[in-house]
């Protein structure tokens, strides 16, 4: 310290007796300044690409293939591809060629990070996870640095932890292998590729540590033909969406630590929750448990369950009131709505709401009784019938539609056009770049009438139904799927007569009862 005190000191004396002298000080205080700089910082810009690297370490969690629910097919695959490194010796006498990397791909919330974290305790292997963007930087050569610092990082966490394998998992795997070229004038992305490619071609069957590459992505089809190659990525594995037995796993997971009510019914659930990861199941169970919490329950039931799932699928609940003429066509256009969908497909309708989530003022929840995955031509005119059901209960009841529908009437269009797009119509195979668009409009008005004059024929027959529903709805908001099968077997014969309700007066009344008497 005393040292740096007479060192100041000295060039402080210097300083001033040069500036006595007359002499420019500028440039040398300036030159001064800049190599401190230089040797102050030369640290850390030598530690940019180190840094990073250091901080995607993590060790390795507890967590087994047990614990991953709804993907029995991935799980058996993936467990298939990991038998090298958890039985080596035998793979080696029958002469296997070791895999060096597995691709997970699949839409977001289905467990792939699950996956690879189970894979890590499947093999006894040491862990480190990565996130793809964390490869790239503005500085040229630094995400080649950081590929190389990873597999060497991964290699001393093996050793030090005594493992004779360690997993890479790389997660949003494509921004760091995409299609070389892609990004235009930056070659740091095809520079930090071609050195992932080189270092998976490094990796040898006799290394003291043996190392795997799991990467993840939702978008397989942006990754470079380079890195799926076999010797590289040599197997995929598809993570999809659970089916309705991987839903029931899933929830009971989920719901396992959790007070239940007697009444909640997982099978109806996961019934009502198809084309859900598991990401919004395990967020749905955690809500339910909140409400509860709210109500002051002591054990979740099943109307938490249900009002978890409406805000997994619409949103929160909106302090908007609307009118109560408002009110009444939103509930006409959604019992519209329910009726169809129950005419055609029986017992396809979980709940019938009034009450607006997100951008919507009402809504119908379905729940089909087995998942579907091909839809023939009529059952997506059914779904046409049901989507252009709610305005035609507004027309029937008010002699008019209203802007509710908007959305109805393009996804109804779009299901037209995707039938004439896929050979259904007259037509037959239609390639719509070059056909005349006079005729496809043609094929597709007539697919939407067909539908309209089916859909007007059952509102017709279920008139005084949707009224009741209406009416019902307009009570207390909400109706289950079973309270409306069961109004749906009421039978009403000879004419009725609108009844007045308490909440509805004036001129739209009277509108409905000339309709009625019409």
């Amino acid at each position: 310290m005393k040292k740096l005190e007479i060192l100041a000191g000295v060039a402080a004396g210097l300083v001033a007796f040069l500036a006595l002298r007359g002499l420019n000080l500028f440039p040398w205080l300036l030159l001064a300044g800049l190599t401190y700089f230089l040797v102050t910082s030369r640290g850390q810009l030598g530690d940019i690409g180190r840094k990073k690297v250091g901080a995607v370490v993590s060790h390795r969690p507890q967590v087994t293939f047990e614990d991953v629910g709804g993907q029995r097919v991935a799980k058996r695959e993936l467990m298939e591809a990991l038998q090298f490194l958890k039985d080596y010796d035998r793979a080696r006498r029958l002469g296997i060629r070791p895999l060096k990397g597995i691709l997970l791909a699949g839409p977001p919330g289905t467990g792939k990070t699950l996956l690879a974290k189970a894979a890590a305790n499947y093999t006894d292997s040491a862990f480190i996870s990565a996130s793809g963007s964390e490869f790239i930087e503005v500085y040229a050569g630094l995400g080649a640095q950081r590929v190389r610092g990873l597999f060497e990082k991964a290699r001393k966490l093996a050793r030090s932890e005594r493992k004779t394998a360690a997993i890479i998992f790389i997660d949003e795997i494509e921004v760091l292998a995409g299609r070389r070229g892609a990004q235009v004038g930056h070659l740091e992305y095809d520079q930090t590729l071609n050195q992932l490619l080189v270092e998976m071609d490094g990796l040898k069957l006799d290394d003291d540590v043996r190392i795997l590459m799991i990467g993840a992505t939702n978008r397989p089809d942006l990754l470079d033909a380079a890195i799926l190659r076999p010797g590289r990525f040599d197997r995929t594995v598809r993570v999809d969406l659970p089916d309705r037995e991987g839903r029931c796993e899933i929830l009971n997971l989920h719901l396992k630590n959790k007070p239940l009510s007697p009444e909640v019914s997982i099978d109806t659930l996961a019934r009502e929750t198809f084309g859900l990861s598991g990401a919004h199941l395990e967020s749905l169970c955690n809500e339910a448990a909140i409400l509860a919490l709210r109500k002051g329950n002591e054990a979740i039931s099943q109307d938490d369950l249900e009002e978890a799932l409406d805000k997994i699928l619409m949103g929160e609940k909106l302090e908007k009131l609307p009118s109560p003429e408002e009110i009444h066509r939103v509930a006409v256009h959604e019992a519209g709505h329910a009726v169809v969908s129950e005419a055609l497909r029986p017992g396809s309708v979980a709940q019938v709401t009034v009450s607006p989530r997100g951008n919507a003022l009402g809504f119908v929840r379905h729940a089909p009784k087995d998942d579907t995955y091909v839809y023939p031509r009529e059952t997506i005119e059914e779904e046409i019938c049901i989507l252009i059901a709610g305005a035609g209960a507004e027309e029937m009841f008010f002699g008019s539609k209203s802007t509710t529908a908007s959305n109805d009437f393009q996804r109804a269009l779009d299901l037209a056009k995707r039938i004439v797009s896929y050979g259904m119509s007259p037509l037959g195979v239609v390639d719509r770049d070059t056909a005349s668009p006079e005729v496809l409009a043609k094929a597709t008005r007539e697919i939407l009438d067909r539908c309209h004059d089916r859909t007007a024929s059952i509102l017709k027959k279920h008139r005084m139904h949707i009224k009741e529903i209406a009416q019902a709805l307009m009570k207390r908001e909400s109706m289950p799927g079973d309270e409306l099968r069961s109004l749906l077997q009421r039978d009403y014969p000879g004419r009725w007569r609108w009844r007045k309700l308490p909440s509805y007066r004036g001129k739209l009344t009277r509108k409905v009862e000339e309709a009625a008497r019409g």
